[in-house]
This record gives C-alpha cells, structure tokens and sequence, in this order.
C-alpha cells in the first residue's frame, strides 16, 4: 500500500557550522513553532543557513515543499544576496517560499514610505538619490522640523538617523537609532560625512527622509500579520529616537510588550489594516494576496489627529525579512496557512 509522505517544511534561520550539524529545534527560538507543526501534522526540520555552506542548504530545500525564512538583509557585515538567489531557485522547482525576494524588494524597505506617502497612513517622506541632493534639500526640510534619515535596507535601528536644528546654532542635533548611541550636535558636512555610505550602490545608493512624528513619545505600535489577517500586536513604550529633555539623559527603549489580535486598545487599527489598507498597499504595490508575506509586520507611529482622522497611525517601516519575536498568538495562523498554501499547491 502507498501512503502520501507527510507535508513538510523547513525553517530557516542562520547559524554556523556547529549550529547546523547539531540541528536542534529544541535550542532555536522557534521551538514553540517546531511543535506546533509537528501537532498540525506537519514535518517540519531546521534549516541552519549561512553563506559558507548555501549549496548545502539549497539541497536540502529541494526536499521540502515549503521553507519560512528568518534572515535580515545585511547583518555582521554580509548581505542576503546569496540567500536570495537560493530562494529563488527554490521556488522556481516549486517549493512554497514564505516571503519571495522579490516581495521583499517592494514591500520590505524603506521605499515603500515614499510610495505610500499619499495613502491613509502615509506621511512626509522624501527619496533622496545623491548626497549632493541631501545637502541642498535637508536645510529646507529642516526648517520645517526634525526629519528621519533611514538608509535603503536595514534593521535594529541601523542607518536610521534622527537630525533636528540647534536653533540660533549651525550645528545639528544628531541620534543614531542602534542601542546605545548617545546624541551629538555636528555641523551639516559632518553630517554628509556619516550619510556617505549609504549612497554607494552596494547600500542602496540612496536614502529615505521622513517626517519626526512628535508624539513617539507614546510608543510604536506592531501590527503583526499573517498574510492579510492581523494576528497579534507589539507596542514599546519608548522609542530609542526620543530626544532628552533639557539636563537629561536620553530616555533608553522600553521592553516591547506583545499582546493577541483581540487586544482592545488596536481594534481600530487592526480594521483598518484588514479592511482598508492592506488591500490600498497591495494595489499601490502591485501585489497579490498570494505575494503577501506569511509573517510579517507593520510598524506605525502616533501621527498628529486631524479633524478626519482624530487617532493617526503614520507608517514607519514594513518588516518581512527576520520577523522574530512574534507574539505567540501568530504561531497558530501561521501553521494554518502555511499548511493551506501547501495543500493548495501540491493539491
């Protein structure tokens, strides 16, 4: 008697050598995510990456009919270029891949701001080419108010700058967002200095300038998702960008604390995402249901009430490439569509 091999999937998350040989999902930090496909009927198996041993991992990949990817585009010095050439070899032979590169490439940087700037929860946002153009637009912004500096791709606060004038002062008052970094006052040319590297072409070769929205003070919001359904929600109480008061230090981020889709405080950002502006960000992007992430997330900031919109929501930026952590009520729809979209697949 034949019997159908069980529907299988791989995660995939980097990791060295010793990581890969060992295999464990009990040590990786989707363990909660192993047992719950195991219990859904699901094989699931570690996908140790790194770029040292891609053909390996390539292999392997052919093997499953669907691989969940965790890996931020540039980190410790490498890019996801090689990574992205696996995936997409993956799903040219049919394997069901979580997030495409090239949904990646239009929804997962920071272009996405300037190409929903119009929309609901758009807001100012710039695309700057040349640091040439950032050295002739910026003062002008400036004077208007503080703006975000973002580089193309990035996370944990990399490249994102917070600049704001020092008033009756050439200087500028300066905040990396990466932990730990501390406010500086700097004159504009040292300014274009630190920006410099993210005009290279390797970078991006260009920058996104946003609007500060004041009132971050309140917190970040995280939508999380699965597909086009929120499944839970994050919210950090401060964010590293917040400038000190006077004679004080700088506040420090606060633990982000997570919470289920059912949270009654996000209810009306959680309809509005799924009934509105999910579906104006796959029309403006051109994407299909089908092309939207598994797991992914939407970051928005307090933005100033109008008359039509007395609570904002200003995007700050999509995350698609390493969503993790995610709160544990995203574990049981992402199991469920995952093994939906297999079955539809492999019929």
């Amino acid at each position: 008697m034949l019997t159908a091999r069980p529907v299988s999937v791989a995660l995939l998350y980097p990791g060295d050598r010793a990581a890969r040989d060992r295999s464990d999902p009990a040590e990786s930090r989707f363990a909660a995510l192993f047992t719950a496909f195991a219990a859904a009927g699901v094989a699931a198996e570690p996908a140790v990456y790194h770029d040292d041993f891609a053909d390996e991992v390539a292999a392997q990949l052919r093997g499953v009919d669907a691989v969940l990817v965790w890996c931020n585009p540039v980190e410790a010095g490498r890019r996801r270029d090689r990574l992205d050439a696996v995936l997409r070899e993956a799903a040219q032979a049919g394997v069901f891949v979580s997030t495409h590169p090239d949904t990646i490439l239009r929804l997962g940087t920071k272009d996405v701001l300037v190409d929903t700037r119009d929309l609901p929860f758009g807001g100012d946002a710039v695309r700057v080419d040349s640091l040439d153009a950032l050295a002739a637009g910026l003062p002008d912004r400036l004077r208007h108010g503080a703006r975000v500096l973002k580089q193309y791709r990035g996370h944990s606060g990399i490249g994102v700058w917070r600049v704001e004038r020092v008033e009756a002062s050439p200087l500028l008052r300066v905040q990396h967002a990466l932990r730990g970094s501390a406010e500086e006052r700097i004159d504009l040319s040292t300014l274009l200095q630190r920006m410099a590297p993210y005009f290279e072409a390797a970078n991006g070769g260009h920058m996104i300038d946003q609007a500060w929205q004041p009132l971050m003070v309140d917190g970040m919001v995280r939508a999380y998702l699965v597909e086009d359904r929120v499944t839970g929600f994050g919210h950090q109480a401060i964010n590293a960008l917040y400038p000190a008061r006077a004679g004080e230090a700088a506040p420090t981020p606060g633990p982000r604390l997570y919470h289920g889709a059912d949270l009654p405080r996000f209810q009306a950002l959680k309809r509005l995402l799924e009934t509105q502006w999910i579906a104006q960000l796959q029309q403006r992007l051109g994407l299909t249901r089908a092309q939207l992430p598994m797991l992914w997330d939407c970051d928005f900031l307090p933005g100033e009430p109008t008359d039509d919109q007395p609570e904002r929501f200003v995007l700050c930026e999509i995350n698609v490439s390493s969503v993790s952590p995610f709160p544990p009520s995203s574990i049981e729809p992402l199991v469920e569509a995952v093994k939906a979209r297999i079955m539809l697949r492999t019929g």
